[in-house]
Parts: structure tokens; C-alpha cells; sequence
């Protein structure tokens, strides 16, 4: 009994003491909601306070003429703050509301918003993210017109969070070479990574409270610290010629099924990047840019027969031997110590001039110039070498520039062969970029450009700084020497190697090159092909280099892989360019004595000529014809048209221009008066389908 007293006694104390810690946690929890609340909840909100970063927003990169290459776009978030707005305010305005965020998402139903923004503003909810569709800042000036949004943020309770978008208006043209930006909008690669700091902008600060699934507000409370936007780069790229050179690379890559190219083109005189392209083939087979081989150290490899222009001014330099003068190559093998030197043709090339070393490319030949020259000596080689520039890097404005590797005696891996392989591209190392300025600065009458790709920095329009032509080397070699190379650089296009891209209308000079892969020390059947030079041969503009590497189909040689694009490029940059392309560049013609004639039908031009008593005379007969002028004369020359490309239409008037182009089911508008200035399709574009082309006369 006194058992079952004991047992009711400590039941009974044990319920009296669970009640009355149940009516302790009801009080707490009454007065934490009632009498505290509102300290905890201002407590809650100074906790959830934090400063901030507003991003800046990013500068644009422009090109050459201020295309526009990159640039940030703004996009918005939209959110509400559901609580701000009065009673009445609310009632009258939030069905129409829900309507039009329903008919502009398409996501929920207007009844839907209603609910999503009706329980936010019973909970008191301050912040309420109505969509995570970025807008435009078009929708952003519509949406500002809508019921309560049009009250604004401080009554409306609207927030439009800006949020930029990095936008590239040519799409995918130079992607690499521009580059791109991370989600904190740096720079990751390309100009955008180079100029980093320059388009960054700095980030300005601002107060921002945070509510629940982790989402910030900005509070405005009058301590904001404005973003500086960042500034503008021009750069030094033609979206034209970039078309042209990223359109030949890829039909090559794709014809040869090649690893990965590049190319380059340059301003002779300033340095000045017009266009660069890197492609290399992804899993599916397709090509796109990856990696900046005219630049980085992954595009650092042995150049092969395009190094033999170094080699031949540095013998230029130390000998008194002549383009005439002839070495023994024998029957196409030759053996250096214990290394047998091959040349590409069967049975070799026999007994050749100095010249002829050079535009057939002979292996054995170059190499025995070089070690009769400078094999008791090999560090006068390597010297000129260096006097030349050719062992540092170029000090190029984007970040990872490759460093050329050019071995010296003093090197631990110099052998006896060392020399000769060296003399025509093996044992060395260097980037596409490093010899096109080579090749440049023969082509500069010896003076050596440092490449720029950026030439001025600016606020608006207003230029905050300026990047001058820099001179590496103000003379490569001695007058009589480059002339010596520059006959060697054309014969090699004329009578060598590269005869297939001789062009009629102008001359290109250039140096094929061919180099076997190493894989493991070892040589292997695989080809690095590349073709180097400059145009117009007499008068350069513009140097360029290509690069195709590895290419499996049935040719393997820079002759036929490399040098056709450079043509291909060199072709429609003539095409493009007037001053290139003007019949009467060069020539003195006295004022008063020729009519402007450029192109047009031939007989009516003779006709024209013939009533004026101009001395005109044909070059071949044909119905359309360009002008030319010769030893007081107008000498007309053959326009041909290819049935399946677009014709070259400038300089002839607008009758025989529409007459021309729509027999070839071209559509046609133009602007203007006067004769043909400008096409908007180039000349040689293939006509694929129905083609539009607009004319500029002038």
C-alpha cells in the first residue's frame, strides 16, 4: 500500500513539473512575439545587415574603325518588396498586376502571382524575387509603367537588381583573341584577361539586408559608394580582315582534318594586329578557339624551312657570297657525323645556286652553307641570331606570350649536329607570332615592329592612354643583305616551292615551312605546316603567317597545306583593300589626260577613250575589263568571273554593276551616287543560295 502511495505521489510530481516548464515555454514564446519582438526582430535585422559590392560595369572593346567586339549589356532581375505598399494602394492595383506578370512570364497564372505575392506581404515579407527570368532593359522601361510599379521603389516597393551580360555583336568571330569574363566579371582570357584592369571598372559598395533563401536586398540608405565603370580598349583588329582569315583557316583545318591552326595578319609598318585566328578540333570534329597558339607557349614549336630566312641573313651577313654561287647537293642524302639530312625530293637536287637553295627549300643545301660558314665557329651563328632579336620574346601586350628557344654552344645539348639541323627550323623553338615578325621586318626594310593588338585605352571619347608603334630593332641586317632575301623571299613564290600561289595581279614573297613532329625524342610522320611572308612583294602592306598542323589527308607539306590559305587571305585582302587595289597606284598620271575609268564593259570604255584620243591598248579580249595604266596608255585587262563566286564589282557604274550581279541571281540595293565604292559581300565569297549585296557608290 505504502508502495502504491509512493509510486501516485512521484507520478503526480512529475506531471506538475512537466506542466509548468509547458506554461514556462507558452510565456516565452508569447512575450518573445508580444513584448520582445521588436527588439529581436531589430536585432535579427542588424545581424542580417552587410556592405556590399555593386559591380562597375565593364568597358567595351571596339576594333580598328569602333566596331564594337565586346560589350556589357544590362539585364534586371525583378523583385518586390510586397509590405511597402499602403492597404489601399495594394487592393487596387494587384489584380492587374498578377495579370501582366502572368501574360509576360507565361510561368503561372495570374491567380497564382496573386497568392505568391498576397503571402508574402501577411508574412511581412521585405523582399520577394517574382521571377528568375533576367529581363532587358526594354521589358525593365515597360514594367516600370505596370500598376503599383509604376509607384516606384520607395512606394511601389519595385526593385530592378541590374545585372550585366557580356554581349559579343560578331558572335563567335575572334572569340578567343577577345576573350571572356567569369560570373565576378574578370577577365579570363584574351584582351578581356590582358586589359583586365583597364575594363574592370572599380566596385562601389552599398548596404543590403539579407532575408530568407539566402536573398540580399539593398537597403539605399544614403551610404552607397558609386561603382567607377570600367574604360574602353580599341583594339587593332579589321572585323573584315578577321572574316576573311578565320574563314580560310577553317575550310583549310576542315579540308585537311588538321589538329589545330592559325593565322596572322600584320600591318607592315605599325605592327598592328588585323586579324588572328586560333582553331583546334574538339571530340565531335568540329573547330573552334581553345588556346592561342600564334602566341602562347603551346604554340611554341620547332618552325622548320621558315627559319631558313634567318639562317641566310646571318650567311648574308658574315660572307661575301652571292645569289649565284652554287653548292653541291647531291643525290638528296647527306650525313653530318652520325645523322643522315634528307631532302624532299627523290634523288635529290644536284649541283643549285644560292637562290635556288633557298626557293626549292634544300635541306642539305642550307645546312652545308651554314657549316662551311660557321662550323669552326658556331657561336657567330648564334650570335646573329640574337643581334637579330630572334631569342627574346617580343614583349606582346597579352599575357602568355611564348619564349622562343634558340639553342647555343654553350647549351649542354649542343652536338655536332646541332648546326646544321638548326639551320634550317629544328632545335629551336619559337611562336608563330615571333617569326611573322621576322618576316615583318625584312619586309620593313630591316626594322623590327613589336606586333600590338591594343593602341589606345579611353574614357567616352576621351583617350586615357596611347600605345605608340614600339621598335624592337631598328635594323635586323645591312641594306645589301635584305635585298639579297627579299629576291629569295619572291623567287620562292615565282619559280620555288610556293609557285602555286603565284598571282599575276600582284606578288606575294614568302618562305614555305614543313617540320616533323617529336614524340618522345623521336621524330614521327606527322607535319607542323606553315607558310610565311608578305604583299604586295614591291610595296608591303601586310605580312602574315599560317600555321596548320598535323594534317592526315594525302598532302603534308607547307607548300600545299598552308601556303593556299595565305593566298586565299592575301587575295581578299587585296580585293578589299583600294589602296591595293587601285589601277593607278604607282604610276604618274598628269591631271587632265586620263578620265576616271576604273572597270566596266570593254568596248564601251574603248569607245569612250577612243572619242577623248586616249592611247588605249588590250591585254585580252573579253567583255568586262579593269584599267590599268602603262607608259601613258590604258591598258585593259581581263576580268574573269567564276559562275559560282561573287564577282568584283567596284570601280564600274551602277548599270553594269546590277547588269553583272543579277544574271548571277544576286539581289541587289544600293546608296549613293557615282561609281561602285564598296560591296558589302567580298569578292570570291561563294554564292550559297539566294545572296544579298549592297552597294556603296561613290
Amino acid at each position: 500500500m505504502n508502495n502504491r502511495l509512493t509510486i501516485l505521489l512521484r507520478v503526480r510530481l512529475a506531471f506538475l513539473v512537466v506542466l509548468i516548464f509547458s506554461f514556462g515555454v507558452l510565456y516565452k514564446i508569447v512575450r518573445i512575439q508580444t513584448v520582445d519582438g521588436g527588439k529581436w526582430k531589430k536585432k535579427a535585422e542588424a545581424i542580417g545587415l552587410q556592405y556590399r559590392n555593386v559591380k562597375a560595369t565593364r568597358g567595351n572593346i571596339y576594333s580598328d574603325n569602333e566596331s564594337l567586339l565586346a560589350t556589357s549589356l544590362p539585364f534586371y532581375k525583378l523583385a518586390i518588396d510586397p509590405a511597402i505598399a499602403s492597404e489601399d494602394l495594394y487592393k487596387s492595383n494587384i489584380d492587374s498586376l498578377s495579370y501582366l506578370l502572368s501574360r509576360y512570364f507565361k510561368d503561372l497564372s495570374a491567380r497564382d502571382y496573386k497568392r505568391k505575392i498576397n503571402n508574402a506581404r501577411l508574412e511581412g515579407r521585405r523582399y520577394l524575387r517574382l521571377n528568375r527570368q533576367k529581363i532587358n532593359y526594354l521589358a525593365k522601361k515597360e514594367m516600370s509603367t505596370w500598376p503599383l510599379f509604376r509607384e516606384g521603389r520607395m512606394e511601389g516597393g519595385v526593385l530592378f537588381e541590374k545585372v550585366d551580360e557580356r554581349f559579343h555583336p560578331f558572335s563567335y568571330l575572334g572569340y578567343r583573341t577577345i576573350g571572356t569574363t567569369d560570373e565576378e566579371n574578370r577577365g579570363v582570357v584574351g584582351l578581356e584577361y590582358s586589359f583586365n584592369n583597364y575594363l574592370q571598372g572599380r566596385n562601389g559598395k552599398a548596404l543590403y539586408q539579407k532575408f530568407s533563401g539566402g536573398s540580399w536586398k539593398p537597403v539605399f540608405d544614403g551610404t552607397e559608394v558609386k561603382p567607377q565603370n570600367g574604360l574602353d580598349i580599341v583594339s587593332t583588329i579589321n572585323v573584315d580582315l578577321q572574316d576573311v582569315a578565320e574563314s580560310a583557316l577553317v575550310k583549310a583545318l576542315y579540308a585537311n582534318d588538321a589538329d589545330y591552326g592559325c593565322v596572322v595578319v600584320m600591318e607592315v609598318a605599325t605592327g598592328e594586329i588585323k586579324a588572328i585566328s586560333n582553331l583546334s578540333k574538339n571530340s565531335r570534329g568540329e573547330y573552334y578557339e581553345s588556346y592561342n597558339y600564334a602566341v602562347g607557349s603551346q604554340g611554341s614549336r620547332e618552325p622548320g624551312s621558315t627559319f631558313k630566312l634567318a639562317s641566310m641573313i646571318a650567311l648574308f651577313e658574315e660572307s661575301r657570297i652571292s645569289l649565284l654561287d652554287s653548292i653541291d647537293t647531291g643525290d638528296g642524302e647527306y650525313a653530318f657525323y652520325d645523322q643522315v639530312m634528307k631532302d624532299h625530293k627523290p634523288g635529290g637536287y644536284g649541283m643549285l645556286s644560292v637562290q635556288q637553295v633557298f626557293e626549292k627549300s634544300s635541306n642539305i643545301g642550307t645546312a652545308k652553307l651554314i657549316v662551311n660558314e660557321f662550323g669552326d665557329d658556331p657561336k657567330r651563328f648564334t650570335d646573329h641570331l640574337e643581334r637579330m632579336g630572334l631569342t627574346k620574346p617580343l614583349g606582346f601586350q597579352m599575357v602568355g606570350e611564348g619564349k622562343p628557344y634558340i639553342k647555343t654552344p654553350e647549351d649542354s645539348t649542343w652536338s655536332g649536329v646541332s648546326l646544321p639541323w638548326m639551320s634550317h627550323g629544328y632545335e629551336l623553338t619559337m611562336t608563330p607570332l615571333q617569326t611573322l615578325a621576322l618576316y615583318n621586318a625584312v619586309a620593313n626594310n630591316g626594322k623590327m615592329i613589336q606586333p600590338m593588338i591594343v593602341k589606345q585605352v579611353k574614357n567616352a571619347d576621351a583617350t586615357v592612354k596611347k600605345f605608340e608603334t614600339r621598335v624592337i630593332n631598328e635594323k635586323i641586317c645591312s641594306d645589301i643583305t635584305l635585298v639579297k632575301v627579299k629576291e629569295m623571299l619572291k623567287g620562292v613564290v615565282q619559280r620555288g616551292t610556293a609557285s602555286n600561289i603565284k598571282d599575276s595581279y600582284y606578288q606575294i614573297a614568302g618562305k614555305t615551312g614543313t617540320a616533323k613532329h617529336v614524340v618522345n625524342g623521336k621524330y614521327t610522320n606527322k607535319y607542323y605546316t606553315s607558310f610565311a611572308g608578305f604583299f604586295p612583294a614591291e610595296k608591303p602592306k601586310y605580312s602574315a603567317i599560317v600555321v596548320i598542323d598535323n594534317p592526315k589527308r594525302y598532302r603534308i607539306y607547307g607548300s600545299d597545306v598552308a601556303a593556299p590559305v595565305f593566298k586565299n587571305i592575301a587575295d581578299k585582302i587585296y580585293a578589299l583593300d583600294m589602296e591595293l587595289n587601285n589601277p593607278f597606284e604607282g604610276k604618274e598620271v598628269m591631271a587632265g589626260i586620263f578620265p576616271v575609268i576604273q572597270a566596266g564593259n570593254q568596248d564601251e570604255l574603248k569607245e569612250i577613250c577612243n572619242e577623248f584620243g586616249i592611247s588605249n591598248y588590250v591585254k585580252g579580249e573579253t567583255t568586262w575589263t579593269k584599267a590599268s595604266i602603262a607608259n601613258n596608255s590604258i591598258a585593259w585587262k581581263p576580268m574573269k568571273f567564276h559562275d559560282m563566286v561573287v564577282p568584283d564589282v567596284r570601280g564600274m557604274t551602277l548599270r553594269d554593276a546590277l547588269f553583272i550581279l543579277e544574271n548571277k541571281n544576286i539581289k541587289v540595293s544600293y546608296s549613293g551616287l557615282g561609281r561602285v565604292k564598296q560591296q558589302s559581300v567580298l569578292p570570291g565569297v561563294k554564292i550559297d543560295g539566294q545572296l544579298k549585296i549592297e552597294l556603296d557608290l561613290g
